[in-house]
C-alpha cells in the first residue's frame, strides 16, 4: 500500500505562527499544556465534516482560500464567554492548527436537550457526545450514553459505551481520551467508558487510521460549551508500555531478558544487549523458540538500525528460508530507507513476505523502539503496528506470489515462532505469546 500523507501536515505551514497565551499551573495538570488560550480562538480554525485527504489534494492557494472560508463561518458561531468555548449549534466545527499522534486529551463540555455533538480524532468521527434522555434516538443509541466510538461498525469494540457516565443537563462532563495509534481508551467522568478499542477509520474502511491529524469539536442540534482543553503528547517508549499492558491476560514471557534459554536454532548468531535479542552483524539464521505454537498472538517491541533487515518467522521448522518454508515470515525492514525505494509492496514492514503487503506509514523512525502484535489464527494473519493494523488478512485466499515463487510452507498448521536474521543488529525485547484455542 502506498504511505499516506499525514491528514493536515498542509495546515502546518498556515498557521505554524500561533502561540498560546499562557494558563496558570493549577489549571492545567502536569505535563499537559492548554489548546485553548481562554481569551480568543488562536491556534484553531474552522472545518466541517469533510475528508481530510481531499483538503490535502488541493493547490496550496485553493486550500488555503478553502480554510479561510470555513474559519469565517466558524467565526460567526463560535465565541469565547469567560473560559469557555461556546457553539450556538451550527457553523463549522472548530479544528485544531496542529496535529496528533499519540496523545491524552483533557476536554470539559456541558450541552443541552436535543444536542448531538462529539470529538473528531485525527480528524475522524467521532467521540459521541449526545442527549442521553432523547427517546427519538434511543434506536440508534443514545440511552447508552455519550463516550462510544459512534461511527465504528456495528458491533466492534467500543461503539458503545460500557456504561451510562453522562451528568445530568446543566451539570459539566469531563472527558480523558487516550489515543494510541488507533487505540483508543475513553474516561467519562471518571468511568472507563471504551477500553483500548481500535478505531475505525470513516473515511477507508479497510485502511488504519490516519498517522495523526487535528483534533475538532463537532458541533449540531443545540448549545455547547467546552472548557479545560488541554493536551499531553505521549513519547514512544510510554506508548509501547501502554500497548503492552492493555488487554494483556493470558500472555507469557518466553525472553527472560537476560541469556537465550527457551531458544533454539541459530542461537550464536545472536546475543543478549541491553535486555534485548539482537542479530549480531554480519550474522543470521533463524533463532527460534524451543516450543511449538498453532494459534498464537505474539506481542514484542523491536528496534532496527538504519536500512536494519530481519523478520519473524511464523509457524517455522527451523529449516530453510522461512519467507517460504515456513507459514510465512513477516518482514522487519526499516521500511522508508532509500535503499528500500524500490521494493515489492509485498517486502516492506509487516508484510507476509511476498504474499500480503501491509500498509506504510506507521513505524517509527531507525533506532526507535517499535510495539508490535501480531495474531496467527488458522491461514490468518494480523499484524498491528504501534497501536495500528498494517495487515489483515487470510493466507488461504493467496494466489499470486512475488516473483511467481511458490510458498509451500503457507499451509503449515503449527511450529516454532522465530527471528529470521539477515545479517543486521536488529533487536527484539519483551516478546510475550498468549496460545490461542
Amino acid at each position: 500500500m502506498k504511505l499516506r500523507t499525514p491528514l493536515m501536515a498542509v495546515l502546518a505551514l498556515a498557521f505554524s505562527s500561533f502561540v498560546l497565551s499562557p494558563v496558570s499551573a493549577a489549571e492545567v495538570p502536569e505535563g499537559f499544556r492548554p489548546l485553548f488560550n481562554g481569551t480568543d480562538l488562536t491556534g484553531w480554525h474552522g472545518m466541517p465534516h469533510y475528508d481530510p485527504r481531499d483538503l490535502g489534494k488541493m493547490p496550496a492557494d485553493a486550500r488555503d482560500k478553502q480554510i479561510a472560508e470555513w474559519t469565517a463561518d466558524a467565526k460567526m458561531h463560535w465565541s469565547v464567554d469567560g473560559d469557555e468555548l461556546v457553539n450556538d449549534g451550527h457553523g463549522a466545527y472548530l479544528t485544531t492548527d496542529e496535529e496528533f499522534t499519540d496523545y491524552e486529551l483533557l476536554i470539559d463540555y456541558k450541552t443541552v436537550a436535543k444536542a448531538d455533538s462529539g470529538i473528531y480524532l485525527k480528524a475522524n468521527p467521532q467521540v459521541q457526545i449526545w442527549d442521553y434522555t432523547d427517546n427519538e434516538k434511543f434506536g440508534i443509541g443514545s440511552d447508552k450514553g455519550s463516550g462510544g466510538l459512534w461511527n465504528n461498525s456495528a458491533g466492534a469494540a467500543g461503539k458503545d459505551p460500557a456504561e451510562l457516565a453522562d451528568k445530568p443537563f446543566g451539570e459539566w462532563n469531563s472527558f480523558k481520551i487516550r489515543q494510541i495509534g488507533a487505540r483508543t481508551s475513553i474516561w467519562l467522568n471518571g468511568k472507563h467508558v471504551v477500553d483500548h478499542a481500535i478505531m475505525e477509520n470513516y473515511y477507508d474502511r479497510p485502511a488504519p487510521l490516519f498517522v495523526k491529524g487535528p483534533i475538532c469539536l463537532q458541533t449540531h442540534g443545540g448549545e455547547i460549551r467546552w472548557r479545560n482543553i488541554a493536551i499531553r503528547e505521549i513519547p514512544a517508549e510510554e506508548a509501547n508500555t501502554i500497548l503492552a499492558d492493555s488487554l494483556a491476560d493470558g500472555f507469557e514471557t518466553i525472553f527472560n531478558g537476560t541469556d537465550l534459554t527457551g531458544w533454539a536454532g541459530a542461537s550464536e548468531n545472536y546475543e543478549v544487549v541491553d535486555g534485548a535479542i539482537r542479530c549480531k552483524d554480519g550474522h543470521g539464521g533463524i533463532l527460534h523458540t524451543t516450543d511449538e505454537y498453532a494459534n498464537f498472538v505474539v506481542r514484542l517491541e523491536f528496534k532496527v538500525p538504519p536500512s536494519g533487515n530481519n523478520g519473524l518467522a511464523i509457524r517455522t521448522d527451523g529449516t530453510g528460508d522461512p519467507a517460504y518454508a515456513a507459514m510465512c515470515e513477516l518482514q522487519v525492514l526499516d521500511s522508508e530507507h532509500s535503499n528500500y525505494a524500490k521494493l515489492d509492496a509485498r517486502q516492506y514492514h509487516g508484510s507476509a513476505y511476498g504474499m500480503i503487503p501491509a500498509a506504510r506509514g506507521f513505524q517509527r523512525p531507525a533506532e526507535t523502539w517499535n510495539f508490535q502484535e501480531v495474531t496467527i489464527d488458522g491461514s490468518k494473519v494480523k499484524v498491528e503496528l504501534n497501536g495500528n493494523v498494517i495487515l489483515n488478512g487470510d493466507l488461504a485466499t493467496v494466489t499470486e506470489y512475488m516473483a511467481n515463487s511458490p510458498h509451500p510452507g503457507k499451509e503449515r498448521t503449527s511450529g516454532f515462532f522465530g527471528f529470521a536474521g539477515h545479517s543486521d543488529p536488529v533487536s527484539f525485547r519483551n516478546v510475550k505469546i498468549k496460545v490461542l484455542p
